[in-house]
C-alpha cells in the first residue's frame, strides 16, 4: 500500500509539471512526516546530505566536465573528421560515422546528452544536406548517442555502482561487449536504410585524407586509451579516470589544438555545473525516498510477494524488463535507477541474479528509455538540433 500511495503521488506531481527532483523530495518528507513525525525529518537531512557524497558520484561532475571541454575545444569535430575519412565512402556512410563517433565519444563522457549535443550540430545539418530526411538524421543521431551509456565509462554505471555497492569496474567490463555489439547492429541497420531511401555515397576512400585526418586526431584517440587502460589495468578508479579525462582535455584542447581560450572554458565550467546540479539534486533527494521506503520495508515486502509467486530468475528479469522499459518513458535515467534499484535489489538477490548482469539490463533498458516519449531526453535534444517534430521521428523509424 505504501509504495502504491508514493507512487500515485510522485506521478501525480510529476504530471502537473512538479520537476522530478522536487517531486521525490517532496514525497519523501510527507512519507517521513506521517509515518514518524517531524522529527524524522532529521534523519531526512543526514539522508540527502550522505547520498550526494558518496565517493563514486565525484566521477560524475568529472566526466560531465570532460564532455563539455571535448565539445568546446574542437576534439569533437576532429574525432568525426577522421571517423568520417574511414568509413564515409560507403552507402549511408554518414550515418554509420554518425554511430563509429558516439562510439568513440562514449568511451570519454559517459553522457549520451553530451554526446548528441556534441555530435549532433556538426552531423545533423551535414546529413540532411547529403539528403538525409531530418526525421532520419535524428533519429540516427539520438539512437547511436545511447551507446554513451552502454559502453563505458557510463555515468548510469556509476550511479548503480554506487546505490548497488557493486563495482563499477566490473559493471565498466561487463559494458564492453553489449556496447560494440549495439554499434555493429546499429551500422547494419542504417546500410539497410540507405539502400530503402537510396542515401548517398560520401566521398571516395582517400589514404591521405585519412592519414591527415589520423594526424589531426591522435592526440584525442589517446584519450580513451588513457581513460580505459588505467581503470581496466587497475592503476586507477572509475572516479580518478574521470579526473583523467578531465586533465586530458585540458591538455589537448589547451597545449596542443590551442582552441580552448577563457570564454569557452568558462562556457564548459559552467554547462558543467548546471547538468551536475540536476544529477546531483536527484541523488539527494532520491536517496531520502529510498531511506524511507526501506524503513517501511517496501522493499522486502515486495521480494516476499514477487517470490511467492515464482523464484525464477528469467521470470523475474522478464516483469523488471517491463517495469524498467516503462520507467524509462516517464523517468530521466538517474531518476529511474535511484528510484527503482533499491527497491528491487532484494529481489533480484532473493532468486539469484548476479547484481552486475542486472545492472547491465538496467542500463539498457535506460537507453531504449532515452528514445521513448514522453520525456526521452537524447530524442528531444536530437530533435531540436534537426528541426523535426518528435512524434514524426518517432512515428517516422517506427514504420
Amino acid at each position: 500500500m505504501i509504495l502504491l500511495l508514493t507512487t500515485i503521488a510522485l506521478i501525480t506531481l510529476i504530471m502537473v509539471n512538479v520537476p522530478i527532483a522536487v517531486a521525490i523530495g517532496l514525497v519523501a518528507m510527507g512519507g517521513f512526516i506521517l509515518t514518524s513525525g517531524l522529527a524524522a525529518l532529521n534523519d531526512m537531512a543526514i539522508a540527502l546530505y550522505t547520498g550526494a557524497t558518496k565517493f563514486p558520484l565525484i566521477a560524475i561532475p568529472l566526466f560531465i566536465l570532460a564532455g563539455n571541454l571535448m565539445n568546446t575545444s574542437g576534439i569533437s569535430v576532429r574525432l568525426i573528421n577522421f571517423v568520417s575519412a574511414l568509413i564515409g565512402f560507403v552507402r549511408g556512410g554518414l550515418g554509420m560515422v554518425n554511430i563509429g563517433v558516439s562510439m568513440v565519444f562514449a568511451e570519454i563522457s559517459g553522457s549520451a546528452v553530451a554526446d548528441v549535443a556534441a555530435t549532433g550540430t556538426v552531423l545533423i545539418p551535414e546529413m540532411k544536406k547529403r539528403g538525409y530526411s531530418r526525421t532520419l538524421a535524428a533519429a540516427l543521431t539520438s539512437s547511436s548517442a545511447s551507446l554513451a551509456i552502454i559502453i563505458p565509462p557510463s555515468i548510469p554505471m556509476i550511479l548503480y555502482g554506487a546505490i548497488a555497492e557493486t563495482s563499477v569496474l566490473k559493471l565498466f567490463v561487463a559494458g564492453v561487449v553489449p556496447g560494440v555489439l549495439g554499434g555493429f547492429l546499429l551500422m547494419v541497420v542504417t546500410y539497410i536504410l540507405a539502400i530503402r531511401y537510396d542515401l548517398p555515397r560520401g566521398e571516395e576512400f582517400d589514404l591521405c585524407r585519412v592519414w591527415v585526418a589520423f594526424k589531426e586526431v591522435i592526440w584525442a584517440l589517446l584519450m580513451p586509451v588513457i581513460i580505459l587502460g588505467g581503470i581496466f589495468s587497475g592503476l586507477v578508479t572509475a572516479t580518478e579516470g574521470a579526473g583523467l579525462a578531465v586533465v586530458a582535455a585540458l591538455v589537448i584542447g589547451v597545449f596542443i589544438y590551442r582552441d580552448m581560450d577563457v570564454s569557452r572554458l568558462r562556457k564548459a565550467m559552467l554547462e558543467g555545473v548546471s547538468q551536475t546540479g540536476v544529477v546531483m539534486l536527484l541523488v539527494a533527494t532520491s536517496a531520502a525516498l529510498g531511506l524511507f521506503l526501506t524503513q517501511a520495508q517496501v522493499p522486502q515486502q515486495l521480494a516476499a510477494q514477487i517470490t511467492e509467486m515464482t523464484t525464477n530468475p528469467y521470470i523475474v528479469l522478464a516483469l523488471l524488463n517491463v517495469l524498467l522499459l516503462v520507467l524509462g518513458m516517464f523517468l530521466h535515467g538517474a531518476a529511474a535507477i535511484i528510484l527503482v534499484v533499491p527497491v528491487v535489489l532484494p529481489l533480484v538477490n532473493a532468486v539469484g541474479i548476479d547484481p552486475i548482469h542486472f545492472g547491465i539490463i538496467v542500463t539498457l533498458n535506460l537507453a531504449i528509455g532515452q528514445q521513448t516519449p514522453p520525456v526521452a531526453s537524447v530524442l528531444i535534444t536530437a530533435c531540436s538540433i534537426a528541426k523535426a517534430g518528435i512524434w514524426e521521428t518517432s512515428l517516422s523509424t517506427a514504420e
